[in-house]
């Protein structure tokens, strides 16, 4: 950034006045799209980058921003995904920005659905969410898109439509990575992935394509290896640990266990009530009670990523575009994938 450069440079280079230079930068008015075009292209060749802090303070304009997530008890997923507004509230730009969750129950799609309808009455100036229920998500972004609300997504998204930006996991290698560190190179001949049960048919499985990564490493790697699948439902904890004890009876032979969400630690007291010799074990996520899990050997390593800066850096570029018209560098920003193991958790 040359800090030294002006509004009234952009004016004489660009030819324009320095009032709808000013408009454009500030957002303030109409312009037409010849003028725009014009005051973007100099600012790319000068490299100016104006203070929209400094802008946002002056106007004393207020914007909304919607965060469409579920809600979440402490330390879970969602819950921490959350906190990503806090992070972005306490950056100079949330004096403009008024930043408000809506939640929902994740495992019902009429609440789902009656968040959408609350978030388009708010009438935002942008949408952050998470896609759990496909085709009410597809119409949902496609009634922002009309309205020309600008939205982004995190931890998964969809791939049918226009949204600004996605930030999280690189789904099919994140389940090529869980594949890769379960074998360790060698042929593996079976496997456990333990699923959460859906009882909405329309509910959105985030982890299909961890799920596809995992078994295409695997079919390539280990043809002979079988899969096998357990259901469980995780409002009813209890019925875990007899359906484990069904599986492990009828299949003593696994020794490899995976979960693409992130509850791994919803299998951790079977396992630690009932030792495995040479059990490994791999999950997602560094929650609290995974990462207890994982410290106390029931857990074998976590695929952890950071669900409140994918938050956090969704707001900051929705509340860029909104007030500059920043379009972001990438639209789609793959995070990275930590390896966590009980020696290097803390």
């Amino acid at each position: 950034m040359k800090e030294n450069i002006t509004i009234l440079d952009i004016a004489r280079r660009s030819g324009l006045s320095k009032g709808t230079v000013d408009r454009v930068l500030h957002n303030r008015g109409e312009v037409s799209k010849k003028s725009y075009d014009k005051v973007m292209r100099v600012i790319e060749e000068l490299g100016y980058e104006p203070n929209v802090y400094a802008s946002l303070l002056a106007s004393n304009k207020q914007y909304t921003i919607a965060v469409l997530i579920p809600d979440a008890a402490p330390g879970e997923f969602w819950e921490i995904s959350r906190r990503g507004i806090d992070l972005e509230l306490s950056t100079p730009l949330s004096s403009g920005m008024n930043v408000v969750h809506v939640g929902y129950d994740q495992y019902d799609g009429a609440s789902f659905s009656a968040a959408c309808r609350k978030v388009l009455e708010m009438k935002p100036d942008g949408v952050v969410l998470a896609p759990m229920y496909k085709s009410e998500s597809l119409a949902f972004v496609g009634e922002l898109a009309a309205a020309q609300i600008p939205y982004a997504y995190v931890d998964s998204k969809l791939e049918e439509d226009n949204y600004l930006a996605y930030f999280g996991m690189p789904m099919v290698q994140s389940g090529q990575l869980c594949a890769d560190l379960l074998t360790q190179g060698h042929r593996i001949q079976s496997v456990l992935i333990v699923r959460i049960r859906r009882n909405d048919e329309d509910l959105y499985d985030p982890n299909v394509h961890r799920r596809a990564g995992f078994l295409d490493y695997m079919l390539e790697h280990c043809p002979d290896c079988n899969i096998h699948y357990l259901f469980i439902d995780p409002t009813h904890p209890e019925r875990i640990d007899a359906l484990l004890s069904e599986f492990h009876s009828a299949h003593p032979e696994v020794r490899n266990v995976v979960m693409f969400n992130s509850r791994i630690y919803l299998v951790a007291p079977f396992i630690e009530k009932n030792y495995v010799e040479g059990l490994r074990v791999v999950g997602f996520d560094n929650l609290d009670a995974n990462v207890a899990a994982l410290k106390k050997g029931c857990v074998t390593m976590l695929i952890a990523q950071h669900p409140d800066q994918q938050v956090a850096q969704a707001i900051q570029t929705l509340s860029e575009f909104i007030t500059l018209k920043k379009r972001p560098a990438r639209r789609d920003n793959l995070v990275h994938m930590d390896i966590l193991t009980r020696y290097n958790a803390d």
